[in-house]
């Protein structure tokens, strides 16, 4: 049986070659409009989630694609897609820690509630607080 992890990194090869051959030329790169759709279609409320506030997900898309597209081709290779999901997920793990902390500190000092977060990912990992981790559909 496959593990959660092999799961998602076989996942993650398999969606990047559905989207890397949805608009000519067929390559083994997304454009613009393919790296969008692959967002929007599979990770947006994700997105929704960790981007920054006031931010719309087009905006958000935009500037990763301007990111990621080092060499400024208009087209991201499998290494370039995977930079930029490394520094999604960075960017969702930091903020997951920031909201706990504050949720700690106010249950500290009185105010909100401390739902028992630890490293060991207690029994109430995965359960979304407003932080930005929501369970599985």
């Amino acid at each position: 049986m496959k593990t959660d992890l092999e799961l998602a990194l076989e996942c993650i090869v398999n969606v990047y070659h559905q989207y890397a051959v949805k608009c000519p030329p067929i390559d083994d790169y997304l454009n613009k409009t393919e790296f969008s759709q692959l967002l929007k279609e599979n990770a947006e409320p994700f997105l929704h989630r960790n981007m920054a506030p006031g931010l719309s997900v087009d905006k958000y898309i935009s500037q990763l694609f301007s990111r990621a597209d080092k060499n400024r081709d208009g087209r991201l290779r499998f290494t370039e897609f995977l930079t930029t999901l490394s520094g999604v997920v960075i960017d969702a793990h930091e903020r997951f820690h920031e909201c706990h902390k504050r949720n700690k500190q106010q249950s500290e000092a009185g105010q909100g509630h401390d739902h028992g977060h630890d490293h060991g990912h207690g029994p109430n990992h995965g359960q979304d607080r407003g932080c930005g981790h929501s369970p599985r559909k």
